[in-house]
């Protein structure tokens, strides 16, 4: 309570008290003492209030970080899943590696190279040798070891692994899933110049792979952030006209409403 406050509150009582015996004014200025006090209280009442709300609020935001964090956790964990998922799909649909030759195909049976035995005419050129075949199981190995670096959180040497593989065996079986790991090394790097590189391979030089439509979803991905909207929108309704029912195409429709919400 203001000095001016108090001091006007003591003259009044006085004043009241008038002629009044002297132990009564002393009563009065007991229970002015006492009414100061009271008055004091109620702010240290006020500050202790206030103090109350802060803690409420500091212990909700606690809450609000925890859950926040084990969210943080859920999502690392079902990347990991989805990456492990992944692969063993791949090992399902890719075993067995690179296809044998077509059964009756022609072989050479002479020492001269012809069919049957027979030589070759005269002045023909000797047939140039085959190039070595690529080993399927070396192909495996090293496909192996690249994609468990990039499931380790290893992209620089995930990234290293994926283009000496594509470099090594350009022709394996294993090349569409090898190039569009390595679009997902600079995605989830965020290096994403290099991604869209890395991920246009993929639809440019194998159309035929079920990676195209996960490298087209993250081309629609990349567009997104960075802010080229009207190029992620067409790369996203590529994936939802193209590849009707899967999760590629249920993902980028996702994406196209959060454009249409965002007023894209």
């Amino acid at each position: 309570m203001p000095a001016t406050s108090r001091t006007a509150l003591a003259l009044l009582l006085l004043a009241l008290a008038g002629n009044a015996p002297a132990a009564s004014k002393a009563e009065l200025e007991a229970r002015i003492v006492q009414l100061e006090r009271k008055l004091d209280s109620r702010g240290l009442v006020d500050m202790f209030n206030q103090l109350t709300e802060l803690q409420r609020q500091v212990q909700q935001l606690r809450g609000d970080v925890e859950v926040a964090n084990h969210t943080l956790e859920n999502l690392q964990k079902r990347q990991r899943d989805l990456y492990l998922d992944i692969d063993r799909r791949l090992n399902r649909l890719e075993a067995g590696g690179v296809a044998a030759p077509t059964a009756g195909a022609p072989t050479l049976a002479g020492p001269g190279g012809a069919a049957g035995g027979a030589p070759p005419p005269a002045g023909a050129q000797a047939p140039a040798a085959a190039a070595p075949a690529l080993d399927p199981a070396e192909q495996r190995k090293a496909y192996d070891q690249a994609l468990e670096l990039l499931k380790q959180g290893r992209y620089d040497d995930a990234a290293g692994a994926f283009q000496a593989f594509l470099k090594q065996y350009a022709g394996s079986s294993y090349a569409d899933n090898a190039q569009y790991w390595l679009g997902e090394v600079y995605y989830v790097t965020r290096k994403f110049p290099q991604a869209l590189t890395e991920f246009a391979k993929v639809v440019d030089a194998y159309p035929d792979s079920p990676k195209v439509a996960d490298a087209r979803l993250k081309l629609g991905y990349i567009y997104y952030e960075q802010k080229d909207w009207a190029k992620a929108r067409s790369q996203l309704s590529e994936v939802v006209q193209q590849y009707p029912g899967t999760t590629s195409a249920r993902l980028a429709q996702e994406r196209l409403d959060r454009l249409k919400q965002e007023g894209r």
